[in-house]
């Protein structure tokens, strides 16, 4: 196991790892939209996904690899109503690449966060 952590993403609020690499693969940490520097992304959940979409690609890329090598994705939010916009920044940042993703709504997520998103990733070889 290597332990991936880069400047690019806010450092970890707790006892693990930004991210993971294993036998090929990338195994984030959920993201949640705060910024590198610690500080949270207010506002709708548009500009929440955004930021959190930043800070996965910061990890992504200091691994190795890219959002285009993203397999799978785990998106958690405290309220499906707002999937649709969520779901626009989703489709923008990966382009035309459609990882697989499971999508669950949930209580409350750290910070007050209305969103947290984890990947996984194959690394290049």
């Amino acid at each position: 196991m290597k332990i991936i952590s880069t400047t690019a993403a806010p450092q970890a609020i707790g006892p693990y790892s930004q991210a993971i690499a294993l036998d090929g693969l990338l195994f984030t940490s959920g993201q949640i939209p705060l910024t590198a520097d610690g500080a949270k992304v207010e506002g709708d959940i548009a500009a929440q996904t955004e930021q959190v979409f930043n800070n996965l690609e910061g990890i992504v890329t200091s691994a190795g690899a890219t959002l285009s090598d993203v397999v799978k994705v785990t998106v958690f939010m405290t309220d499906l109503g707002e999937f649709a916009a969520m779901n626009a920044v989703f489709a923008k940042r990966f382009g035309e690449h459609r990882p697989a993703r499971s999508t669950v709504q949930v209580v409350a997520l750290p910070t007050g966060a209305r969103v947290e998103i984890e990947a996984i990733a194959r690394l290049p070889r």
